[in-house]
């Protein structure tokens, strides 16, 4: 069988399907009119080997409680192997739901209530929540930026604050979500360094490795063989083969006594099985999604340069910060002057989108929006023009 699922410049109607970007703006109090490219999936059909797996799976018409065996670790294994030369063990491997089901587990597994930890903001928002909702301090190091807008790591405050604060956990994003930093070698082995000096767990949130345009991508746990002892690195086809509904995730934890940990939580909550669905579309997307996956990263990498070229052509003062992973693009508006509510007011009723406002990400994203590119040409340079002819107004 051969792929046919290739045609990215296809526009698939996702109304009326369930799809949270494009079903749900009443319910998330938004006007119904929005062209959406906030949350991240993405607007194209899966590879077609993982359509007709699921279709294969669905026939046979029985769903009961369901697990894999060896081959589906081989899957995952090889996969890592080949994209990032990291060798994985089967007895490291916990599966999950979701990566920030994962990363709640880890709270739950590693910390106690009222103790500290630590991400870096501007962060994926369920950070966040992950950490207060369960009672736990939020300690973030604000990522720098530097003249240009390219983001860094303040290292003197991150060990300062370990320090200070307690920390126990750090939640690291690699590839970072919403600055798009592939953090290189040196900055990973400063940060772990630190943190395996004062005994601090590192769960690395590795969802968008498949997504570097940039540089190289890492694991974190692969860096040195004593960051084994402090890892928890976090990884789903769920972002590359966009099967995020589906719900499978690939934890992997070398230190027996964090695993052991990490397994004792996901009896504590009650969840065993993995949705048999997610299992079998991770299985064939690891096994023969890669003619897919690299004709979509191609696609995907083009929208990132289309992009860059229409904002420097015709919205100069909208600045993009430089991408060099995901497929989330962070824009920075400041050079407007705008309060939270103007810019609001320019993103979804002037231009009629529906992004990210960049203040959910915490106060270092205030001024800023989050665009999700991985849809068709089309469907991008509609949502460029609107936004060109929305700052042509305010510009009046």
């Amino acid at each position: 069988m051969a792929e046919k699922n290739l045609d990215f410049d296809q526009v698939i109607d996702r109304r009326n399907t369930y799809s949270l970007k494009y079903d749900f703006a009443r319910e998330r109090n938004m006007p119904e009119d929005l062209l959406p490219l906030w949350v991240a999936d993405m607007d194209f059909q899966v590879s077609s080997y993982i359509q007709e797996a699921l279709i294969a799976q669905a026939k046979h018409g029985i769903f009961g409680y369901s697990d894999v065996k060896e081959e589906y670790f081989e899957a995952v294994k090889k996969w890592m192997k080949r994209h990032y030369d990291w060798d994985v063990e089967r007895n490291w491997l916990i599966k999950t739901p979701g990566v920030v089901f994962a990363l709640a587990m880890a709270v739950k597994a590693f910390t106690e209530k009222g103790d500290s930890v630590m991400i870096q903001q501007p962060v994926y928002y369920p950070f966040d929540l992950v950490i207060t909702d369960n009672g736990r301090k939020v300690v973030s190091n604000t990522l720098v930026r530097d003249r240009d807008g390219r983001y860094g790591i303040d290292f003197a405050d991150f060990e300062e604050k370990i320090i200070q604060e307690k920390v126990k956990l750090f939640f690291l994003c690699n590839p970072h979500n919403p600055v798009g930093r592939v953090w290189s070698r040196e900055e990973l082995e400063r940060l772990g360094d630190i943190c395996y000096k004062h005994h601090v767990i590192v769960v690395s949130d590795e969802i968008h490795a498949d997504f570097v345009f940039k540089g190289k991508h890492q694991v974190f746990a692969g860096l040195k063989e004593e960051y084994k002892e402090i890892a928890v690195v976090a990884t789903s086809p769920s972002k590359t083969f966009n099967i995020a509904g589906l719900q499978v995730s690939n934890i992997f934890a070398p230190n027996p006594k964090l695993r052991s940990q990490l397994r004792k939580q996901l009896d504590a909550f009650g969840y065993s099985q993995l949705n048999v669905m997610g299992l079998v579309a991770a299985k064939a997307a690891y096994e023969n999604g890669e003619e897919w996956y690299q004709a979509m990263h191609q696609y995907v990498g083009e929208n990132i340069a289309y992009t860059k070229q229409f904002l420097e052509e015709k919205l100069p003062e909208i600045k993009l910060t430089e991408p060099e992973g995901t497929y989330l693009l962070w824009l920075d508006f400041k050079a407007f002057n705008l309060s939270d509510s103007e810019l609001e007011d320019l993103i979804i009723k002037k231009a009629k989108l529906w992004l990210d406002s960049g203040k959910i990400f915490g106060t270092a994203g205030k001024g800023f929006q989050r665009i999700n590119v991985a849809c068709p040409r089309c469907t991008l340079t509609e949502a460029l023009v609107r936004l060109e002819a929305a700052v042509r107004e305010i510009k009046k």
